[in-house]
């Protein structure tokens, strides 16, 4: 049981020790994917860069809704005749 738990606490540390300073021979903030963590240097995604907006989806077009209602109309008035 004592093995376990010195293997357990030693994994832990080496696992804190990649996620403060990144793997060995790889470059900038540790590669993880998250660069703005205290302690860590600002990569190409730091605060003063905006981000893109959302993608839209079909639902939020005001143009495509306009559009789909339009073809729903004449084909309905089209079955109707």
């Amino acid at each position: 049981m004592l093995v376990l738990i010195l293997f357990a606490v030693a994994t832990y540390f080496l696992v804190r020790l990649v996620q403060e300073r990144g793997l060995p021979g790889t470059s900038g903030s540790g590669g993880g994917g998250r660069g703005n963590l205290p302690g860590r240097p600002k990569g190409p995604q730091g605060p003063s860069r905006p981000r893109p907006p959302a993608p839209r989806g079909p639902d939020d077009d005001d143009d495509f809704l306009r559009e789909l209602d339009r073809k729903r109309r004449s084909e309905r008035d089209d079955s109707d005749s």
